[in-house]
């Protein structure tokens, strides 16, 4: 199994699990923004969110909600950052999502990649037109 996430839900790779569920396993990040730092996992084997097959879309966010939940309890953060990488900057190619603690202060400051304007009112309003037609075609 090439694998690393597979791996370590199968118990083949250690790992420092936090959760196992039927359908999610979370762990410790090895490379944590702040300590605390979980990473959560469907059992089976998903690249991506758009391949995230329905049946697996509660048990993983709501396994996201419940970390979020326990690391204010348990480690004292006052909140949490949940993110996911889709492809560009996922450095395991099985769908993760982050759950980091933060606390007021810590230095993490806001989104890690730049920020854009639009050229104006109209750019944006094209760019929230295609996407609603896209959204529509799948519909």
């Amino acid at each position: 199994m090439s694998c690393l996430f597979c791996r370590i839900v199968t118990g083949e790779e250690p790992a420092h699990l936090v959760l196992e569920r039927e359908d999610v396993v979370g762990f410790l990040d090895t490379r944590p923004v702040f300590k605390g730092h979980v990473l959560l996992v469907p059992r089976r084997h998903v690249d991506t969110l758009t391949e995230l097959p329905d049946d697996l879309v509660v048990p993983l966010f709501g396994a996201a909600r419940e970390v979020a939940a326990a690391v204010r309890t348990a480690l004292g953060a006052q909140g949490s950052f949940v993110a996911m990488n889709n492809v560009v900057s996922q450095s395991v190619p099985h769908l993760h999502v982050h759950v980091v603690p933060r606390t007021k202060g810590d230095g993490l400051r806001g989104f890690f990649w730049p920020r854009t304007r639009y050229a104006d009112d109209g750019e944006a309003a094209d760019h929230a037109a295609r996407l609603r037609e896209a959204l529509e075609a799948t519909a």
